[in-house]
């Protein structure tokens, strides 16, 4: 029995073409009689598609930025009127800025000169303010259809429905996110998508199934590095400190709140915390926050039996997972955040400067 891996990587080799001739007859006869193989094939063939479309954009919005900066307005528009006129001159200064009193007042000192016959001496003068009003129209159209195309190339997942997901939040400014083992178990492509809905691709650089902790690290150049994060980790809190969660239990952040109810977990678990909160699918690997806006946990679920009763995995062991990253795994300097930009704020407060920190975790 092939492992889900090999399988993946058997089918990238079909759909590439790169199968020899009888094992490829051997798969295809294997599709034929397997729905669920087939179905696979024809989601993974939609993936790669999904991805080289989206590879395509970034070329073309990068070949785009390149254009625009080989651009030399000034000279386009020189080309065409080699001596401008004093009329052009006082049009291009002014065309901003004078509006509609000032269009009448140009209007009634054409018409005056129309009727001394001076337009017939300046001819050669008016014909190029017409070109430069036509280049203006051209250069404005481009511009409006580069920005259109540029909107449309936000980043973003892949259009298939993702297996299964969760919530994620910043651990430094250059892209290492936090969030549960369990949300992204067993998966063959994660992307984190933030409350903009910008999707970026990222990678597990080290996960711990006993503690329930996952550090992805996202590797989308697309992305840009934070200046700061508003928040930091506390490692101590007491029982019945009133604390909240943000996680994407839908298409958007919503936000759960509680009291710390217990300094163990489920069966005495002493990894975690008992909270009564409510939260739902989706709401694993978010943060948990304490009154003064700091990260006192990672939320892991919910117990079945007890009716409001989640569970967050302890700071301590979140920070015992980011020193247990083998060194040869960061791609780039892991820094915890170490000031708190929280402290006197209240919640409603608090949650505007947070939520842009906070992902939705998708999983292929």
């Amino acid at each position: 029995m092939n492992t889900e891996m090999e399988l993946i990587n058997q089918i990238e080799a079909y759909l590439r073409g790169e199968m020899p001739a009888e094992e490829r007859r051997a798969f295809e006869q294997l599709r034929t009689e397997d729905p669920v193989l087939n179905a696979q094939v024809v989601a993974h063939l939609a993936l790669m598609k999904e991805l080289a479309d989206y590879g395509k954009n970034l070329a073309l919005k990068r070949q785009m930025n390149r254009i625009h900066q080989s651009m030399n307005i000034e000279a386009i528009r020189s080309s065409v009127i080699k001596e401008p006129a004093m009329v052009v001159v006082m049009w291009k200064k002014y065309r901003a800025s004078i509006g509609i009193a000032a269009s009448v007042a140009i209007l009634a000192v054409f018409t005056t000169l129309f009727s001394v016959g001076v337009f017939n001496e300046k001819k050669a003068d008016y014909n190029a303010l017409r070109r430069v009003i036509e280049m203006d129209k051209r250069i404005d159209n481009i511009t409006k259809s580069q920005n259109a195309l540029l909107r449309d190339m936000k980043p973003h997942a892949p259009t298939i429905p993702a297996k299964y997901g969760g919530t994620g939040f910043a651990l430094t400014t250059n892209g290492y996110v936090l969030t549960n083992y369990h949300v992204i178990s067993g998966a063959d492509s994660v992307y984190v998508q933030n409350t903009d809905g910008e999707a970026f691709k990222a990678k597990t650089v080290y996960s711990d199934k006993e503690s329930d902790v996952a550090i992805l690290k996202i590797v989308d150049s697309n992305f840009k590095n934070y200046n700061s994060l508003p928040y930091t980790f506390k490692k101590t809190s007491d029982l019945g400190e009133d604390v909240y969660t943000i996680g994407f239990s839908k298409d958007e952040p919503v936000i759960g709140s509680g009291i710390l109810s217990s300094r163990n977990g489920y069966s005495g678990d002493t990894t975690a915390y008992q909270v009564s909160m409510p939260v739902n699918n989706g709401n694993s690997g978010g943060p948990l926050i304490d009154p003064r806006g700091n990260i006192i946990g990672i939320v892991k679920g919910k117990q079945d039996q007890i009716e409001g009763a989640a569970f967050a995995v302890k700071t301590d062991f979140i920070l015992k997972a980011i020193n247990d990253i083998p060194e040869d795994s960061l791609t780039s300097k892991l820094v915890i955040n170490k000031k708190n930009a929280l402290a006197g704020l209240n919640r409603p407060s608090q949650i505007k400067k947070i939520r842009d920190y906070i992902f939705m975790v998708k999983v292929y």
